[in-house]
């Protein structure tokens, strides 16, 4: 496998949260990986017995989690601390976070069933992607943006605030505040 990081004393956590290549069968974020699992399955399975009593396990798994925020199980993500959830959002079943970058959510959300947000990349060139690299882009989602259930927001992609993202779409790229967008890709077709 060819150097890719000659000269670069940097480790591949140090490269991921700096959105440059790095490799993805790294030790330590496996490690960050495999909590972050147990994390999300003690979550959904004590969300079963009580709802209350699992609120501690989100809030252990979640970067930030605001005040009365609230995830229905089950939920998957990467790592789960690269993740804000603003105050008073609502996300409905089978969410799938791959926060190799920061995902930001903003306040009063509305999320659907079986939303992805998917922060990572990977080469285009077929000897990297062989060579198991990847990078990642944030994801940004303003205050009371509503997400229809099956949407998917791809790497680098910002949803301005009050925006409503049909059923289904995939957000290739920025969406501003104030509109409705639907399609693959998703379009703006009006304004609110």
């Amino acid at each position: 496998m060819q150097n890719y990081f000659e000269g670069d004393s940097r480790t591949n956590k140090e490269r991921m949260l700096s959105g440059d290549l790095y490799i993805a069968d790294d030790p330590d974020l496996a490690a960050g990986h495999q909590r972050a699992v147990k994390l999300a399955h003690d979550y959904n399975e004590a969300y079963a017995q009580d709802v209350d009593s699992a609120r501690p396990i989100l809030e252990s798994l979640i970067g930030q989690l605001g005040e009365g925020a609230h995830i229905r199980p089950p939920l998957a993500v990467d790592y789960g601390t690269y993740i804000t959830i603003g105050a008073g959002t609502f996300i409905n079943c089978n969410f799938t976070a791959l926060d190799v970058a920061p995902i930001v959510i903003g306040r009063d959300c509305q999320i659907g069933p079986s939303v992805q947000l998917l922060t990572p990349t990977h080469p285009v060139e077929a000897q990297p992607r062989r060579d198991k690299l990847e990078a990642a882009l944030p994801i940004t989602i303003g205050d009371n943006v509503w997400l229809g259930g099956g949407a998917i927001v791809l790497p680098g992609v910002t949803i301005g605030e009050n925006s409503v993202i049909g059923a289904g779409a995939v957000v290739t790229k920025d969406v501003p505040a104030n509109v409705v967008a639907v399609g693959n890709p998703a379009r703006v077709i009006r304004e609110i």
